[in-house]
């Protein structure tokens, strides 16, 4: 199994989705949100399913 890339330690989970609010850009609500989840300990195939 390949070894992930790191994540920004200057985001997090609540950060992104503040982001997320903030946009009127749907498809990068949907990558913010996918994000985030990543950053709060999902998985990557759910991220998937968010948008990513």
């Amino acid at each position: 199994m390949q070894s992930g890339i790191s994540l920004r330690e200057d985001f997090d989970g609540e950060r992104l989705r503040r982001l997320a609010r903030q946009t009127k850009d749907a498809a990068r609500v949907r990558r913010l949100l996918a994000l985030a989840s990543i950053y709060d300990g999902g998985t990557r195939s759910h991220a998937a399913r968010l948008g990513m």
